[in-house]
């Protein structure tokens, strides 16, 4: 049961110490939730109330099942933004059908992220590389940004593509609403002033307040100022979700792809956290079936998908919470909210909420990191740019779809021409090394061609092994006598490159050259014995070090029992 329930492993060891950190984070996420709640629902395109709903059960459950303790689960930016991108691209009715796919997609994504767990899928999450994600993450900023100008500006804007936002604005500059943004960059620069005199301060809450008290003591809702207006009271009813059989196909890419999204944004934060404290708490697969339970048991009381928040796991953290029990408080709280406190939103102004948004976006551009890339690693920058693009101008599915094609392309690409090095001996050692690296130290051999192959050897790359070596034998000369081959870093063989390796044998046979392999690992001795490849190079022609080789070569060296034994050891 602890394996599935970790709060088993904790509850029973707390400490009273704990509490306090606990009490205070606890209170502090939940206060951090209530407005930031409300504005991703907006994002979503959803009334605010489903945003406080996704705050409610799915942190608790995840503090249950959960392998972090300090993990705020709740609604997030992006992926209310993939709510609104992938079901705003769907023929829906009305609102209430809306709001019913969009607590589906929770039931949906928490079924498939809850398969992932129990099938051990965790290791997808790695083919989301640094670079799409920076990518795909700083144009879902930007987009996130742009589509909150509706309410910052108090315009009337319909579409939710990114391109017909900007174009549906600049056709209507002369309707802005000055009220509306004096409001909205009023609310900014406050929280950066609040933030600026004393981090620990809840801006956002301080900005609802007196956005609250702004409508309701003043008449300025009369002239045009958007207003949240009446959110229900009382806690989200148990319901089962209804199931849309005609779009289940569409809504299947946007939940796989929001599934992944998810678990890779809870795993990138927890394992933060791990570094932060010097531990390993973190387990993939168990992660995967919290976010899942937490999700499905959320749709059942009307929860949208909900995964870690950035800024909410940073405040939880720094705010002293030491386990899950500062994810029950926080929920407790917003509990509280939805009981007693609703009528009080009723006047909170659109444009604070778009400000909190605006505000938060800003930690998700990451500037640093693709001029890293562009100084240092070019091809990695243009994946970053291509995803960035893609995202911003074509979709938000396309653009992480396409991001992870384009990386491994590149994979594909860097593997099927690795790098291949042709070691000398440096003078007065036993050590082999690149001659480009080495040349003024190098002993040149004209009779012995030593290559390095750096990569796994397969029918992706067997025919640039060929020719590279072929190259490189032929640019050695007419008194080369034998080649050896450093696989110290080939790490697999398959049946293709097995081919061109028996293949070479028997040529390099014919041209009266040796061929020798040294450093070859456990598994790969084992590929060259099971496929025959041994049968035909030689046992005697197998070696421990490249030193060896050579020193047999000139005749300087015996081969000791020890090195037969390692040199020929296998399955």
């Amino acid at each position: 049961m602890k394996r599935y329930f970790p709060i088993l492993s904790w509850l029973p060891a707390y400490k009273k110490a704990y509490l306090s950190g606990d009490i205070f984070a606890g209170i502090t996420v939940g206060v951090m939730l209530i407005p930031q709640g409300m504005a991703y629902a907006m994002i979503a395109g959803l009334p605010p109330v489903f945003g406080l709903y996704a705050a409610l059960v799915p942190q608790v459950i995840y503090a249950l099942t959960g392998t972090s303790r300090q993990l705020a689960i709740g609604p997030v930016a992006m992926d209310s933004l993939l709510i609104a991108s992938g079901l705003g691209a769907l023929s829906i009715s009305g609102i209430d059908e809306y709001i019913s796919m969009a607590i589906f997609l929770s039931l949906f994504i928490g079924t498939i992220q809850l398969a992932m767990g129990f099938l051990k899928m965790g290791f997808l999450v790695n083919f989301l590389s640094k670079p799409v994600i920076n990518g795909f993450t700083s144009a879902a900023a930007l987009i996130i940004g742009i589509s909150q100008l509706k309410h910052l500006l108090g315009l009337e804007i319909t579409s939710n593509k990114t391109l017909h936002i900007l174009q549906q604005t600049f056709l209507q500059l002369d309707q802005i609403n000055p009220l509306a943004v004096i409001v909205g960059l009023s609310g900014i620069a406050l929280m950066l002033i609040i933030k600026r005199l004393n981090s620990q301060i809840p801006t956002a809450i301080v900005v609802v307040i007196l956005g609250i008290a702004l409508a309701y003591f003043t008449p300025i809702a009369d002239y045009g100022l958007q207003l949240v207006g009446k959110i229900p009271d009382g806690l989200p009813a148990f319901k089962i979700p209804e199931v849309p059989w005609s779009n289940l196909g569409d809504l299947f890419t946007i939940a796989l792809a929001m599934a992944l999204i998810a678990f890779m944004e809870v795993i990138s934060i927890g394992k933060a956290l791990d570094e932060k404290v010097n531990a390993n708490t973190i387990i993939p697969n168990q992660e995967l079936i919290a976010l899942g339970t937490s999700n499905i048991m959320g749709s059942l009381f009307q929860s949208y998908p909900t995964t870690a928040g950035f800024s909410r796991t940073a405040v939880n953290f720094q705010a002293g919470a030491k386990t899950g029990v500062a994810a029950f408080i926080s929920a407790a709280l917003v509990a509280l909210t939805l009981l007693f406190l609703t009528p009080l939103f009723y006047y909170l102004p659109n444009a604070i909420l778009a400000s909190i948004i605006m505000l938060a976006i800003t930690s998700l551009i990451d500037f640093k990191y693709p001029q890293e890339l562009y100084k240092y690693q070019k091809d990695e920058f243009v994946l970053l740019m291509a995803t960035f693009f893609i995202t911003l101008l074509v979709g938000i599915q396309e653009g992480i779809i396409l991001g992870v094609l384009f990386s491994l392309l590149l994979m594909v690409y860097r593997t099927s021409k690795p790098h291949m090095a042709v070691l000398g001996q440096i003078k007065g050692t036993t050590y082999f090394k690149n001659i480009t690296r080495f040349a003024p130290d190098i002993i040149d051999r004209k009779d012995i061609l030593v290559l390095r192959f750096d990569a796994q050897l397969f029918f992706g790359n067997k025919d640039y092994f060929y020719k590279q070596l072929k190259r490189h034998k032929i640019a050695k000369g007419p008194d080369l006598k034998v080649i050896i081959i450093n696989a110290e870093a080939i790490n697999y063989i398959d049946s293709s490159a097995t081919y061109i390796i028996k293949h070479l044998i028997l040529e390099l046979k014919d041209q009266e050259i040796q061929l020798m392999i040294a450093g070859a690992t456990g598994p790969t001795r084992d590929i060259l014995f099971k496929t025959g490849v041994v049968d035909l190079l030689g046992r005697e022609n197998l070696f421990v070090r490249v030193v060896e080789a050579v020193e047999y070569i000139d005749g300087k060296h015996s081969r000791t029992e020890i090195e037969n034994r390692i040199s020929h050891q296998n399955y």
